[in-house]
């Protein structure tokens, strides 16, 4: 008897709680004060709301929401009022910062086998041999270290005849801040190869850290991809399961500045979720259309037309 009370209670309990939050979540699909928390938002934090797909953008805010039981957009904007650490909070929730190493391994199995060797081959005939390679949205580095150990098993020894540079760029600075340390769990090495765990990472207690060499080839920091300074002269861009966030049009531009960021010849890969928009799409000649790999053949203006073909510098 006394059991089946507490079970009734219980059960009481749990479905108080999902017609509360059922409650809550129909509400803030009609409650005005959406717009005043995204202007808010932007104000504070330079980060500009209404260049996100407003779906994600809701689900995203709504987990801060439940998180401070607040029950509305006006109720959680009186709690950022009080509480200015939560727009960090808010900001690491609206960041998209999930990675891991040799993520879809086999778009990185044609970037070891095909994309590095015919980037080492144009580049072995430089007076200056310089590899560049941007990370874009790069997260905590897994990407981006990824990349490093593909050159190093590529080049091997001769690696230290080339200068190279991989950039990893995102706009959250705690994400960025573990990158440069380069220290993960176990968990995060589990799908890991036991050969390049032990090659290419040093073990410190419970955690694995990047060898010094290839944290030497890195450079990780802090850029927004819409509003900030261009970056060029890559040989390798990628960016992944970043750009589905986004309004149409911002894809758009975004693919558009990547393509100025590539050196003719270079490669663009992108996630296999995405898909190339607009000028982009007639820019970019496919390499392999099934994992989003893409190359800048010659170089053309935004318009299409062609301009004089260079060879890599």
């Amino acid at each position: 008897m006394g059991n089946n009370s507490f079970r009734k209670a219980s059960d009481d309990e749990i479905n108080k709680k999902i017609n509360k939050e059922t409650k809550i979540a129909r509400n803030l699909e009609e409650d005005p004060g959406f717009e005043l928390l995204k202007r808010v938002i932007t104000q504070n934090t330079g980060f500009n709301c209404e260049h996100y797909k407003e779906a994600h953008f809701r689900r995203r805010i709504n987990v801060r929401i439940r998180a401070t039981n607040s029950e509305s957009y006006g109720a959680y904007l009186k709690h950022l009022k009080k509480n200015s650490q939560e727009y960090e909070f808010l900001i690491n929730a609206l960041t998209v910062n999930v990675s891991e190493f040799f993520r879809n391994p086999e778009t990185f199995r044609i970037i070891e086998k095909e994309i590095i060797p015919c980037i080492v081959k144009y580049r072995s005939e430089s007076l200056i041999r310089s590899i560049r390679i941007w990370s874009a949205g790069c997260a905590a580095g897994e990407e981006a270290y990824s990349l490093a150990i593909l050159l190093h098993r590529v080049l091997k020894s001769d690696i230290n005849n080339y200068r190279i540079r991989i950039i990893g760029t995102d706009i959250d600075t705690q994400s960025l801040e573990k990158a440069r340390k380069g220290v993960y769990s176990k968990n995060s090495l589990k799908n890991l190869d036991p050969s390049i765990k032990e090659h290419y990472f040093v073990k410190q207690g419970d955690a694995y850290q990047i060898i010094d060499e290839l944290k030497n080839l890195m450079q990780f920091k802090r850029h927004d991809l819409i509003s900030g300074s261009k970056n060029n002269r890559f040989d390798l861009i990628i960016c992944r399961n970043v750009m589905i966030y986004f309004k149409k049009e911002i894809q758009e531009q975004l693919q558009l500045n990547f393509y100025q960021g590539l050196e003719n010849g270079g490669f663009f890969v992108i996630g296999k979720s995405e898909t190339l928009l607009g000028a982009a799409s007639s820019l970019f000649r496919p390499y392999n259309t099934r994992e989003r790999l893409y190359i800048k053949e010659i170089s053309r203006d935004i318009h299409g037309r062609d301009q004089e073909p260079q060879k890599f510098k």
